[in-house]
């Protein structure tokens, strides 16, 4: 009888080393700057809002400088194509500016309505 071959030693089947794959480099930061328009509206319509509610006549001036700073700036960030920040700033300075004219306006009538009733001396209620 003859004995069978000697036995070869191979190493297990395992599959090829591959490389892991490359990813494209993160895409860099781009830092968008708030626009100075919209933080100006937003600053003039608060400040109106809040000094129109005792006198009347800051509400009546600033409020519409707020609204069309807000306006002009959001036509300027959109028209930046995300160079530009700061639209819900400008949205805000839009909203307070109309919020600080009404407020200014009625603040306004009624301080006139006090000073001609003081001036023609007519009792209120009768």
């Amino acid at each position: 009888m003859t004995s069978p071959p000697p036995a070869v030693h191979q190493p297990p089947a395992v599959a090829p080393y591959h490389a892991p794959p490359t990813y494209p480099p993160p895409a860099p930061q781009v830092r968008r700057v708030t626009d100075g328009r919209a933080a100006a509206s937003l600053l003039l319509g608060a400040l109106g809002l809040v000094f129109s509610l005792g006198l009347g006549l800051p509400g009546m001036i600033a409020g519409p400088i707020a609204y069309f700073l807000g306006k002009g700036a959001q036509t300027r960030i959109r028209e930046s194509k995300g160079q530009l920040g700061g639209e819900g700033a400008a949205s805000a300075g839009r909203i307070l500016g109309i919020a600080a004219t009404i407020v200014g306006c009625l603040f306004s009538l009624a301080w006139l309505i006090v000073i001609f009733n003081a001036l023609l001396d007519v009792p209120i209620g009768q």
